[in-house]
């Protein structure tokens, strides 16, 4: 780097002399810089000189560029145009002009991802980011605008608006569905091969504690198969695995395309649901609070909670 800066003189002549070589004009050079055409001649010379070649040759009213020169100026404008694009997306993250939403993969597989060509039809300018994870993170200290909550809705530290209830019903492929033999009763689901979510973090309802609300209890609900991410689970069904949990509010587009069957009538509403939220101390930026607003607006409770 230090021979790079002897050869170079200054880096601000890369900047004079890939104008000069871009516009094929010194005068022109010295407009789009906001300099004297002088400024600009003397810099390119002083270039020429520190690396030992002539870049231009000089005409009446143009210049235009020597083998050298050229072969330079192919390095040099791809390099300024990766540090600008670079410059720009840093200054975006310092002006927190992106909105970074945390969910579990579920939600957004299954929820987020089909609704945002609504999202981008009403604010097509949202630089939104959407971010996976296995637990539930500080988002004041991972800097995370909003995120997807299961609960009652009371966090410290944290607004909570109310986008679905959780309601919870048996899935599985219409292939699965059709063939499970005497499923007229809840009972009769025990003989049918489970899809278990085990997260290694979150603690989320299970086959047991669904058993149990229905009055099913002191079974040995351990056979089947056992997954630690909810898009698996739900994969896992689609492709015939087995019967798996259905949360409506993951479920319900692929209940109503078909390419999952659904036991509704044999749903468990567990009091909890599924909230947005956002920071206490940490203002939204504008952004962030237009990607809120809307996604209140297409949830299952639009005046929020």
């Amino acid at each position: 780097m230090r021979n790079s800066l002897k050869l170079l003189s200054s880096p601000r002549n890369l900047f004079v002399f890939e104008a000069a070589a871009r516009l094929g004009s010194f005068t022109r050079a010295a407009e789009e810089l906001g300099m004297q055409q002088p400024s600009v001649s003397a810099a390119i010379k002083q270039l020429e000189s520190s690396l030992g070649v002539i870049l231009f040759e000089r005409g009446h009213r143009k210049v235009s560029l020597t083998h050298a020169g050229m072969r330079f100026f192919t390095d040099v404008s791809r390099a300024l145009h990766e540090i600008e694009t670079s410059a720009e997306a840093v200054h975006k993250m310092g002006r927190k002009e992106h909105v970074t939403l945390n969910s579990s993969s579920g939600f957004s597989y299954y929820w987020m991802i089909p609704r945002l060509h609504l999202l981008r039809e009403q604010h097509p300018d949202v630089d939104l980011r959407l971010q996976n994870s296995d637990h539930e993170p500080d988002i004041d200290a991972e800097n995370i605008s909003l995120a997807i909550r299961l609960g009652s809705g009371n966090w410290p530290g944290v607004h909570s608006a109310l986008i679905a209830e959780e309601v919870i019903f048996p899935v599985a492929s219409p292939e699965v569905m059709a063939a499970a033999k005497n499923l007229r009763s809840i009972p009769n689901l025990l003989n049918e091969r489970l899809i278990h979510l085990e997260e290694p973090v979150r603690q989320r309802p299970t086959w047991s504690q669904w058993f149990a609300h229905h009055g099913i209890r002191d079974r040995d609900i351990v056979a089947g198969l056992r997954l630690n991410d909810y898009a698996l689970v739900l994969q896992a069904a689609l492709s015939g695995q087995g019967f798996a949990f259905g949360w409506q509010h993951v479920v319900q587009g692929l209940v109503d395309r078909k390419t999952l069957a659904a036991r509704t009538e044999w749903a468990w509403k567990t009091g909890n649901g599924i909230y947005l939220i956002w920071s206490r101390t940490k203002p939204l930026s504008h952004p962030a609070t237009l990607v809120r607003d809307w996604i209140i607006s297409v949830s299952d409770f639009p005046d929020g909670p």
